[in-house]
């Protein structure tokens, strides 16, 4: 999602942001054994896909190629049909001998690879990285040029993401579950032959299918956020297929959806703390300037005055909901700061809620002529197939929301709501939450970041510990994620991984 200068280098950590909308994927339970069970034809289907030969085409982007890659719909019946999915590379420009491919994900659920690859990975991964690899990218199925799930049109997606998740009687919980049910019924009226199979497993699948047709021995990969978790769970189906995996922003498997929710909660508080405290030090603070206490009693104040009486938005109206949005948006890279402050003052001193309402837009993938791209129609359908939803029901959402807002006195009772997404789903979940262990991979980098507002730092502390083979390398600072945000251990750590096979010392912290 390219938006504006100040977010644009943050492209990836904004996608991974759909984990709020209907709570994070946390695990599917693969059966590694479940293609051995086949019979004789759907084993032919199946080796007539790892057989099938990629045509490399131009496609627009100066240095890229792409191509599209069969695979079956599903997995457990591989002659019933097939999917496209998109690819893309960049090939090894050298000097120095070849490694392989290197397959790269932004996270999401949702987020699109292939645009993460042209707009930034292909150009800012370091020279002796892109020189010794094929750059490679798949939209994973269900997303964005892969098979994408549709559901709501604009302008029913415009309604939906104005929708008051701090419902204050049942008259908004009820439109509130109303507007759940519509999505979800949506969904499952424009895209049901794909949502049953667009699991993190599946796609998990598609990534080793890709790793055979482009000749790789080893899956080399670099995932973030809900990158990592796919890329844990392609450890667990294929340890022995495994390279070098970078697992940045890692996820917890072993977590239920509404324990995610709640650690994601309160990892969202940390960050706008961190926010606050830089921006109290300034004096013209929309949020004042004296404690975070403070700025964030004015900006739950700010807030409930938007509930009640929205402000204009150029052409549009910034209400609460959008508003709330576009500040968790901004949490997701301290570069955005500055922008956010901006975009407070005026929506609190000027009633101009513009910059809050563009910074929303780039969460949700809205282009400016309207049109949304599909990364939150991708995420809840990920998201409500890997794990059962967080709740069921509003009075179970009721009894949990004194704990999300004790997590975040600002965000904690609309991020409880968003967990009632999945209740409604049209499809019934095929995950459950497991720890994943990847017995026989080969050593995985686990990448934590101290103050990460998405994927608390605990749950790489826990991956890195689930993984047989796990190594934990520590971030200390603010923001999504680590690599190529500018800490040079961090990125001189990772680079070595990549190139040479050698993982830091456990624990290392940067």
């Amino acid at each position: 999602m390219r938006t504006n200068a100040p977010l644009a280098r943050t492209a990836a950590a904004l996608l991974a942001a759909g984990l709020l909308i209907s709570g994070c994927s946390g695990g599917s339970s693969p059966d590694p054994s479940a293609q051995s069970s086949l019979d004789s034809s759907a084993q032919d289907a199946l080796e007539a896909y790892s057989a099938q030969q990629l045509k490399w085409r131009e496609c627009g982007v100066p240095g890229f190629e792409c191509s599209t890659l069969k695979a079956p719909l599903d997995y457990t019946k591989p002659d019933d049909g097939e999917i496209k999915l998109a690819v893309s590379r960049k090939k090894a420009t050298g000097p120095g001998k070849r490694i392989g491919s290197l397959l790269v994900n932004p996270g999401g659920p949702g987020g699109s690879a292939i645009e993460y690859l042209q707009a930034y990975a292909a150009l800012a991964y370091p020279a002796p990285v892109r020189a010794r690899y094929d750059m490679v990218a798949v939209d994973p199925r269900g997303v964005a040029r892969s098979a994408p799930v549709e559901c709501l049109g604009d302008k029913e997606m415009d309604a939906y993401t104005q929708t008051d998740v701090t419902p204050d009687d049942s008259r908004e919980q009820d439109q509130l579950v109303a507007a759940y049910k519509e999505f979800s019924q949506s969904c499952e009226k424009r895209s049901a032959r794909i949502l049953p199979h667009v699991s993190t497993v599946d796609a998990a699948r598609d990534m080793d299918l890709l790793r055979e047709v482009l000749g790789d021995g080893k899956l080399h990969y670099v995932g973030a956020s809900y990158g990592t978790f796919l890329g844990s769970t392609y450890a667990e189906l294929f340890p022995e297929k495994t390279g070098r995996l970078v697992l940045d922003g890692a996820m917890d498997p072993s977590l239920p959806a509404e324990q995610m929710n709640l650690d994601q909660t309160a990892g969202f508080e940390t960050a706008f703390q961190s926010f606050a405290k830089d921006c109290v030090k300034e004096s013209d603070c929309p949020l004042g300037t004296t404690s975070p206490e403070d700025a964030s009693r004015r900006l739950s104040a700010f807030f409930k005055e938007l509930d009640a009486k929205p402000i204009p938005a150029g052409d549009r109206e910034l209400g609460e909901s959008l508003a709330t949005t576009g500040v968790i948006a901004a949490m997701y890279d301290e570069g955005a700061w500055p922008q956010l402050r901006d975009a407070l003052t005026s929506a609190m001193k000027d009633k101009d809620g513009s910059g809050l309402l563009l910074l929303s837009d780039s969460y949700y993938e809205r282009q400016p002529d309207g049109k949304y791209g599909n990364i939150m129609f991708a995420n809840a359908a990920v998201n409500c197939l890997d794990l059962p939803a967080a709740f069921t029901s509003p009075d179970q959402v009721e009894k949990a929301a004194p704990d999300f807002q004790k997590a975040s006195p600002v965000f904690g009772e609309g991020l409880a709501w968003a967990g009632l997404t999945c209740a409604y789903w049209p499809e019934k979940p095929t995950g459950s939450a497991h720890r994943i262990e990847a017995k026989g991979a080969a050593p995985l980098l686990v990448v934590g970041t101290t103050r990460d507002p998405a994927t608390p730092y605990k749950w790489a502390e826990s991956l890195a510990d689930q993984l047989a083979t796990g190594t934990l390398l520590t971030y200390d600072g603010d923001g999504h994620t680590a690599y190529g945000r500018g800490s040079d251990c961090i990125d001189t750590a990772i680079n070595r991984y990549l190139l040479e096979g050698k993982v830091p010392e456990d624990g290392k912290r940067c």
